[in-house]
């Protein structure tokens, strides 16, 4: 689906590529692995922002679906710590999906978002999302994943760190350095503050 396309440069170019294998699919499905395939080699950005979002939305309330998605994030995480190019699922994740109607809707839907989002934030202080930044992200998204599984405890605890990842993918997807400090600040917010939760009894209160 990539081959003979750039890739995806905002927001608004995911929900294009999303949208686009939705109407190709219709009434069948579309897989996690051709998402992925359509996001060429800057997918890590996307999914780091697409995953969030569904963590945050309704749908996260959902029991085991916020440690589920922090799971995928700290594989994806994993792999652009060591610096692999191209995304890489297991068969059980990329078979995935969901039907090419509902992903139109979603992507349609989430469009203002990604308006307001491509009007925010766009290349300010690109060589802050290079090098050794890319590698600190991965290990804070790592760090943010692992503090879901305990807030889970308390319905929607976990979109502080959820938030922060989504920043991360924002900043890796547009190139923007003042995003990647600010999402830097929001890691050690979310981190901090779900240690200080458990050391404190959060965890026992809220069972």
């Amino acid at each position: 689906m990539a081959d003979g396309k750039s890739d995806p440069q905002s927001v608004g170019d995911v929900l294009d590529r999303l949208k686009e294998l939705g109407e190709e699919a219709g009434d069948e499905k579309v897989r996690l692995g051709d998402a992925v395939e359509a996001m060429g080699h800057r997918a890590y950005g996307p999914f780091f922002i697409l995953l969030p979002l569904i963590e945050m939305s309704p749908a996260g309330g959902v029991p085991g679906l916020p440690t589920a998605l922090a799971l995928v994030m700290a594989l994806l995480a994993l792999q652009l710590l060591f610096g692999r190019e191209d995304l890489w699922l297991p068969g059980v994740l990329r078979k995935r999906g969901l039907k090419g109607k509902k992903l139109v809707n979603t992507a349609e839907k989430m469009r203002p978002v990604a308006d307001r989002l491509d009007r925010w934030f766009h290349g300010r202080l690109p060589a802050l999302t290079k090098g050794p930044m890319i590698k600190i992200a991965a290990i804070a998204i790592i760090a943010l994943c692992a503090t879901v599984p305990p807030l889970e405890l308390l319905p929607f605890a976990s979109t502080l760190p959820m938030a922060a990842i989504l920043s991360f993918g924002l900043a890796l997807l547009v190139r923007d350095g003042l995003l990647m400090a600010v999402a830097c600040a929001l890691a050690l917010a979310a981190v901090g503050g779900g240690l200080g939760w458990l050391f404190s009894g959060g965890a026992k209160s809220g069972s």
